[in-house]
């Protein structure tokens, strides 16, 4: 009854006031969400869309989506809440079925490539991503089939591109990948790529385009983290033991889409999109 007395007045008690200062005190309690349900009808449908508690934090904070921002940690509690009652929300999560194991020492067994040029000799401004222009490639393999897909991603912006190929062979891989860089040659300087075979046959790209190649060490896929990085957000979409016979160019482009639409917490959650093409 003291604590909400009105001193200012003459200091008599009045249940009214008392309630309201109750009820504005509990609303401000860190026991209490200050999010409604609402709230968290916005966040679910980022989630939905394969943004990580942290990306959806970020985007809601940079265009003001909410009456107060939200923090990842409060997402990853909404989501974690959700899967205790039983909801799905969770497999939204990109390492939601992950499982990992121990990697041992190995050596590379693949076929080897004379003269290649070495991510050592690649010059530094690409590593620093300074200048945009500077492309990563890679294959993504399903299960039963001989069909996969390759991803360019531009270092400097996180753009990917992604394109259907009907076998692993470096024909293939060569055709497609003159086919995306004939779509905006003058936003690509230098492609970095793994020891895979069906990359053996990189200086014909090289004489139809003035792109240079530049090979990581084996094993070594933190050199060529960016697009190690989109092929896992890729998984999301096409999980581990999917057949890529069936995959189509169209369903490649929507995926290319979502994630050049997603906003980028290295970016101030602009997304690749607005700043490839700025």
């Amino acid at each position: 009854m003291n604590r909400n007395c009105c001193y200012k007045i003459d200091g008599a008690y009045r249940p009214s006031k008392a309630q309201r200062r109750t009820v504005a005190r509990r609303r401000q309690s860190r026991r209490n969400t200050h999010f409604s349900d609402e709230d968290f009808k916005l966040i679910k449908s980022l989630l939905i869309k394969k943004l990580s508690p942290e990306q959806v934090a970020g985007h809601i904070k940079r265009h003001k989506l909410l009456v107060r921002p939200i923090s990842h940690e409060t997402i990853y509690k909404y989501v974690w809440r959700d899967k205790r009652q039983g909801g799905s929300l969770w497999e939204n999560l990109r390492q939601s079925s992950k499982i990992r194991r121990k990697r041992y020492n190995a050596y590379d067994s693949r076929g080897r490539l004379a003269n290649k040029r070495h991510i050592s000799e690649r010059p530094a401004s690409v590593e620093r991503r300074k200048y945009k222009g500077h492309w990563e490639i890679d294959t993504v393999h399903g299960r039963g089939s001989s069909d996969c897909i390759v991803t360019l991603l531009e270092r400097k912006t996180g753009f990917v591109m992604i394109w259907k190929l009907l076998n692993k062979t470096a024909a293939q891989l060569n055709k497609k990948t003159k086919m995306l860089i004939n779509r905006c040659p003058a936003e690509f300087k230098t492609i970095t790529a793994d020891n895979g075979t069906e990359f053996h046959q990189y200086s014909k790209i090289e004489e139809a385009s003035s792109v240079k190649f530049y090979f990581a060490n084996p094993y070594h896929s933190w050199e060529r983290g960016s697009n190690e990085n989109v092929n896992g957000l890729i998984r999301q979409y096409l999980p581990k033991g999917t057949s890529m016979h069936k995959v189509t160019q169209a369903q490649c482009n929507a995926i290319a889409k979502k994630l050049n639409e997603r906003p980028r917490k290295r970016h101030n959650y602009k997304t690749p999109e607005e700043l490839f093409y700025a």
